[in-house]
């Protein structure tokens, strides 16, 4: 794979989940458009640069060791990301402080580089919880594959921070350069909530949570078909976003034990928040993390997904099958996966190379539900 070479360093970068012969690099030509912007800036060694959204470490990783860095960002795998590549280029794995998005890093910074995530309402939140933060003349730089950048990324720069200005395409590549101006202090339109009839609950969504302002069809679809009679089973919810399947379901299995497990940390704040709301004290396992990669082997009787199908921009079934694999670790002998997707996806066939029985439990003209027993 190609070298990330920038006036700050030359580095050698993986993705996250590492994956064998990966057709992707852990960077691109937004990266590359920010770092020579950056360089061309002259800040003194001592300032204080706030990373957004780093892929993989990137950007953080460059400029570590000639600037002071943080790096912030919604995804656990980039954190890892972050500290692997940190490492593969001969620092410490904690060379550069990362802070989950669900906190809010403190300042004050002299420059913010971010990359556009592909939730608007993230980078708005992050916008947001930039008030205060920013040192006097700061620089506010976003940066996208040019295919990838909104307009509507433009204008919550100039609704949150000052004036921008949109540079020349480099690589296909583009910025979008903000200067600080005194804006009204805003207060954050999140996190959102909806309420379910069936079961009656309500569900609060940070920012980056998926299908934030209402459910998602696959989960509704989903939600009827849950196992129910489960006992004392020990069960997993694997991208549990706002926690709605392992809710649901431990409403009908009052004594059933729950581990909530998502990539993403403002996913884990909303279930950890949803799950208090609806059960109260009852005992849960909420954490962030590359999906079971962390979970014991055989310690598990069901496993809940309604499984992604996008890592970031990037379309495909990586993701899913990974999880399907850790699944079956992380499974007893006759445990089972539960799973919700497009019927078009073809998970069956996936799922009958991993597990000794798929069923299907029930079928929509969009979706269907499959068990597959380990």
């Amino acid at each position: 794979m190609p070298l990330l070479e920038s006036p700050f360093a030359q580095l050698d970068l993986i993705r996250q989940p590492e994956q064998h012969n990966d057709p992707l690099q852990a960077f691109d030509a937004a990266d590359e458009y920010l770092l020579n912007h950056l360089a061309e800036q002259q800040l003194p060694a001592a300032s204080r640069v706030l990373v957004l959204n780093d892929s993989f470490g990137a950007l953080a990783a460059s400029l570590q060791g000639h600037m002071q860095v943080t790096s912030s960002g919604d995804s656990f795998l980039a954190a890892q990301g972050l500290e692997k590549n940190l490492i593969r280029n001969g620092k410490g794995f904690d060379a550069v402080p990362f802070i989950p998005a669900s906190q809010t890093p403190a300042g004050p910074f002299d420059c913010v580089l971010i990359r556009v995530p592909k939730t608007l309402a993230l980078l708005e939140e992050q916008l947001i919880r930039l008030q205060g933060h920013l040192a006097p003349g700061a620089q506010v730089v976003a940066g996208a594959m040019i295919k990838h950048l909104p307009r509507a990324a433009g204008e919550l720069l100039e609704r949150y921070i000052g004036p921008m200005q949109a540079s020349l395409a480099v690589k296909k590549a583009r910025l979008l350069i903000a200067t600080v101006q005194d804006r009204p202090i805003a207060v954050s339109p999140y996190p959102t909530r909806y309420t379910l009839d069936a079961p009656a609950i309500e569900l609060l969504n940070h920012a980056n949570v998926f299908c934030r302002e209402n459910l998602d069809i696959g989960t509704r679809a989903f939600l009827p078909h849950l196992p129910k009679n489960l006992g004392n089973a020990r069960v997993a919810d694997l991208g549990c976003g706002n926690g709605v399947l392992a809710i649901a379901s431990a409403l009908q299995n009052p004594d059933a034990q729950y581990t909530l497990v998502d990539e993403s940390y403002m996913a884990v704040q909303s279930a950890a928040a949803n799950w208090q709301a609806a059960l109260d004290e009852r005992d849960v396992v909420v954490r962030a993390a590359d999906g079971l990669a962390g979970q014991a082997a055989d310690s598990l009787e069901v496993v809940l997904c309604n499984p992604p199908f996008h890592q970031q921009q990037v379309v495909g079934d990586f993701l899913a099958w990974r999880m399907f694999q850790q699944a079956r670790e992380a499974l007893v002998v006759g445990g089972a996966l539960y799973i919700v997707g497009n019927r078009h996806l073809g998970y069956h066939t996936k799922l009958a190379r991993l597990f000794r029985g798929v069923e299907h439990v029930a079928t929509t003209p969009k979706f269907v539900i499959l068990k597959a027993r380990k």
